[in-house]
């Protein structure tokens, strides 16, 4: 069965029932007001306003793409992030995850450079490290973000299932 493209960089194959069977994402990835977050209520842009540091909401359409199903137990979200953005410490609820009280994930560096906070989902900080091209961070709990290089590019898989919107799927610290 032939894959179907749903961007320039983006490429899906599903089974006949509709079950997402692989995804591909080429590395010249752009075209993320095709994707989620839509940003399209006044909720939506409080959120973000207040996640992201006081920044633009809109600036998530043209920088965020989540690329997979919210159900699907891996997320995929791709970021291209400008040198000073930041993301509040957080950490994510595993609500549908009895094993592990917080959601993981993984932030792959694919250009520039990320520091990454990390914290104990009660909000100490236990450290920041920096992450360049080809480095990636498994996180188990709490992080924040600060891109520290010129016209980053990261690349988040984190589990899911996603909740129903960016707000539930967060605990700020």
């Amino acid at each position: 069965m032939a894959g179907r493209d749903i961007s320039e960089n983006v490429r899906e194959w599903r089974a006949p029932d509709g079950r997402l069977i692989a995804l591909l994402v080429r590395g010249g990835f752009a075209e993320y007001q095709q994707f989620r977050p839509f940003v399209e209520t006044t909720v939506d842009q409080a959120h973000l306003a207040a996640a992201y540091g006081g920044r633009d909401p809109e600036r998530e359409r043209r920088t965020k793409a989540h690329l997979t199903d919210d159900d699907l137990p891996m997320q995929i979200t791709i970021l291209n992030r400008e040198k000073g953005s930041t993301v509040a410490p957080h950490y994510h609820l595993a609500d549908r995850q009895p094993q592990s009280p917080t959601r993981h994930q993984i932030m792959l560096c694919e250009r520039g450079a990320c520091k990454v906070g990390i914290y104990t989902k009660e909000g100490e900080h236990l450290d920041d490290v920096t992450i360049h091209p080809k480095d990636f961070i498994l996180l188990c709990e709490g992080h924040a973000f600060e891109v520290v290089g010129d016209d980053t590019k990261l690349i988040e898989i984190k589990q899911g299932p996603f909740p129903e919107t960016d707000a539930q799927d967060m605990v700020r610290l």
